[in-house]
């Protein structure tokens, strides 16, 4: 493998924004374009490579910008067409990429593709979405929508239901219909021409399916679909893309991540985000977590696409909680915990992608009912209540599964409102700001925001976290996940204590002769004989 044959994504670390809860610019207490742009050098300091920004379409913002009324504008509430040009400018200045984010599964009901459907059945883009005859009282089917419901919505003036897989205000788009996805692929070169360095697909796995038989993703026009849309819209110049799939298993994500190029570079599989769910339940209803599986998963995955596909390595997005909450300590170890999990990371093969506030060690917020305004939190607030769950099992499902977490506006300073806005900010910021916060953490050498500018630093600067063969230690150790990684060059070890006890070092032995790279405590505290409450050592070895 060369330097020259190496695409730029396999060497990057990528870094999501949720554009509403980033920084605010204006005051209006909703995070914008022009407050990326400010934060840019931030950003660049932290040695990051591309930013996957979340949906900034034009959008009624039902779920959050998830609901796109226009693929080709941005919504005023984030700025400007003019704005997004300038950040895509403005990044590629600092040698970031710009990385939008697609949904291409459903539009907004006030795109106007949706509003001409619903005029009459012969309009031409009525067969653009999935539509079935009825009589307004029993629906097609009994499929369910993914916020709560039917997933089927009658329109009485056609006599007809549409089929939505998510909220009502978002019409699944019919992919069976070539004009349409025609004029999706347009789009996305539009916006190629624009300087966009990728895109990130949401709910890929949903484009191919049939309703009509109760399949809501993986039919089989699936791959074709994305192969004729890697064919016609992503096969330029050095584009990165990668799919949201949550229903991908290891043959899928070959497919989606072939070498060859023919699909997409990489998917988000979530098999390690549903350790701490009951199989074949949804995610609120939850067990405790198996670390012993959850490491089996990490190996599963590391080997079987090695040489085969590639990974996408992540532990928080605007989806999931926060991960320093959900797999460790954000109390008396907060920090340690947060460099563990990114030192057990980052030694993985595959891309990683750092969320908004992940880097300073961000946690989860004790929100009240009232305080939620994530569509999902609220219908399941509504649905759980209507099974008999009582007030503490519901607020103790948001705390430990909720969206919201994820989304409390990022923590910049200690000042009011954590330095997001100089307004009232559209969800409530966590309390903690004066504690975590990027001013406190960006001049110190031993915060975790300094851990993760030097795993990014490393990922550059050895071919090991490149290629290196992946081979797990200590498998059935119920508390340290170790793994070593070896090319031609070297060896990677990593071992990490999923504990909050002083435990011995069972690797002193393969230490020896290594050279510490980076721990989740101070080196000069450092103890070889043991490992301590949820310390990670990264070390090397290389040959002579």
């Amino acid at each position: 493998m060369t330097a020259q044959k190496t695409p730029w994504w396999k060497q990057a670390v990528i870094y999501q924004i949720y554009p509403r809860s980033f920084c605010d610019s204006n005051g209006d207490g909703i995070g914008d374009i022009p407050g990326i742009i400010s934060k840019l050098d931030y950003l660049k300091t932290l040695g990051i490579d591309a930013i996957w920004l979340s949906p900034v379409f034009r959008s009624p913002q039902d779920d959050n910008g998830y609901d796109i009324a226009d693929y080709r504008d941005i919504d005023p509430i984030f700025g400007t067409l003019e704005g997004m040009d300038e950040l895509i400018r403005e990044a590629r200045e600092r040698g970031i990429r710009i990385i939008m984010d697609l949904v291409l599964n459903h539009s907004s009901d006030e795109h106007r593709w949706f509003r001409e459907a619903k005029k009459s059945r012969d309009n031409p883009y009525h067969d653009y979405y999935i539509w079935r005859d009825g009589d307004g009282v029993t629906p097609p089917n009994d499929l369910k929508a993914g916020f709560g419901g039917s997933a089927w919505e009658w329109v009485p003036e056609l006599g007809q239901y549409y089929f939505h897989q998510f909220s009502v205000k978002q019409p699944d788009l019919n992919w069976d219909n070539p004009k349409l996805r025609e004029e999706l692929y347009d789009m996305i070169n539009w916006w190629a021409d624009r300087g966009i360095g990728g895109f990130r697909l949401d709910v890929v796995d949903h484009l191919g399916k049939d309703p009509d038989r109760g399949i809501m993703k993986c039919a089989p026009t699936l791959h074709p679909y994305v192969r004729e849309m890697s064919q016609a819209a992503f096969r330029r110049d050095d584009l990165v893309t990668v799919g949201e799939a949550w229903s991908a298993d290891i043959e899928q994500a070959k497919l989606y991540s072939n070498p060859d190029g023919s699909e997409l570079s990489m998917v988000f599989q979530f098999e390690h985000m549903k350790i701490d769910q009951i199989p074949g339940k949804e995610k609120w209803d939850m067990v405790p977590i198996d670390f012993v599986e959850l490491k089996k998963i990490f190996t599963r995955w590391q080997r079987a696409l090695y040489g085969k596909g590639w990974n996408s390595l992540f532990w928080e997005n605007h989806d999931l909680p926060r991960s320093v909450s959900r797999f460790a300590d954000d109390g008396r170890y907060r920090v340690e915990s947060a460099k563990m999990l990114a030192i057990l990371l980052h030694g993985m093969q595959g891309t990683p992608y750092v969320y908004q506030g992940e880097e300073l060690g961000m946690t989860n917020y004790a929100f009240r009912v009232e305080d939620c305004r994530d569509i999902e939190i609220l219908n399941m607030v509504r649905e759980r209540r209507a099974k008999g769950w009582s007030e503490e099992q519901i607020l103790d499902a948001i705390y430990r599964k909720g969206r919201d977490n994820a989304r409390t506006p990022m923590q910049w300073d200690d000042s009011q409102n954590a330095g997001f806005t100089t307004g009232e900010p559209w969800l409530l910021v966590n309390p903690n700001y004066t504690e975590i916060n990027a001013a406190d953490q960006v001049g110190r050498e031993d915060s975790v925001f300094s851990c993760y500018r030097e795993l990014i630093r490393l990922r550059k600067e050895y071919t090991v976290f490149l290629d290196g063969e992946y081979e797990p230690l200590l498998e059935d150790d119920k508390r340290i996940f170790a793994y070593r990684r070896s090319n031609g060059e070297g060896s990677l070890l990593v071992v990490a204590n999923f504990s909050g006890e002083t435990i011995k070092n069972p690797l002193l032995a393969e230490e020896r002769g290594s050279r510490l790279l980076v721990g989740s405590y101070a080196a000069t505290d450092e103890d070889p004989s043991v490992l301590r409450p949820y310390e990670a050592k990264m070390l090397l070895s290389q040959n002579r």
